[in-house]
């Protein structure tokens, strides 16, 4: 059977070739510990969960469909900045706005997808 071909290292620059089921080489690993951390330990757990619950509760539509004249049923809690680990960042309630789940992949896909590296 044949193996899947090797594909280049997902940090921005880095032309290494690295297994198929794997995002990033082993130098570049260390800089990307929520690749590997669980929803809880990144700060998603039973707090998070209910703050959520609430929060679509009192928000019920998505922000960006009713920017577009529609009104669709949102699903996810966005942080409009993304916290990248900031606990303050992460429970400021001013950072939150409600997405559907089509709007959420989008801006995690668009905007979310490329961090800030600090070296």
């Amino acid at each position: 059977m044949p193996y899947k071909p090797s594909k280049p290292c997902a940090h921005p620059g880095c032309p290494a070739l690295i297994p198929a089921n794997s995002k990033y080489c082993y130098k570049h690993k260390p800089l990307h510990p929520e690749e590997a951390r669980s929803a809880a330990k990144r700060g998603y757990g039973s707090k998070w969960q209910k703050a959520r619950k609430q929060f679509l509760s009192a928000n019920p539509l998505c922000v960006e469909c009713m920017k577009e004249g529609r009104y669709v049923k949102a699903t996810d809690v966005d942080h409009i900045v993304p916290h990248r680990g900031d606990q303050t960042l992460f429970w400021d309630r001013s950072n939150w706005q409600a997405l559907c789940h089509r709007h959420h992949s989008i801006k995690t896909g668009t905007q979310d997808m490329h961090p800030e590296y600090r070296f």
